[in-house]
């Protein structure tokens, strides 16, 4: 079990982006096609842009045409929490972070083979790291 970080709004604030407190913190989304990492294509990591847990590898990142970064498995399954979610008139399921609590997106069961999962993620919320050269 991941332990947990517990932070203030105001320390959050202190900590992040305006862009990244709004989604993490307030769970918002941001716009389709505009995040910097839905057509990211590099090999590497993804990290929770709020603590550092590492949440995703490009290696299961694929385009789901949706405009945001879309994966369909995290790197452990500890890595993220899931809730059920009734905002919007519609019902989803919610991804946080297991270690901050932060907003991530929301996970739906029409991804690619082998999970046929879709963890449609927001790129505020995240932070790549580009796999090293070997």
């Amino acid at each position: 079990m991941k332990s947990s970080i517990k932070k203030t709004e105001e320390d959050w604030k202190k900590i992040l982006t305006k862009e990244q407190f709004y989604i993490l913190r307030k769970k918002g989304t941001e716009r389709p096609f505009t995040g910097k990492y839905w057509d990211n294509h590099q090999k590497g990591t993804y990290y929770c842009a709020g603590c550092g847990n590492p949440l995703f590898d490009s290696e299961t990142k694929f385009d789901s045409g949706t405009g945001w970064p879309s994966f369909f498995a995290p790197i452990e399954n500890s890595s993220i929490e899931t809730k059920t979610d009734y905002s919007h008139g519609i019902i989803r399921t919610e991804a946080s972070c297991s270690k901050c609590k932060g907003h991530l997106g929301h996970i739906f069961d029409d991804g690619p083979p082998p999970t046929n999962m879709r963890y449609c993620m927001n790129s505020d919320a995240l932070k790549f790291k580009p796999k090293e050269s070997s």
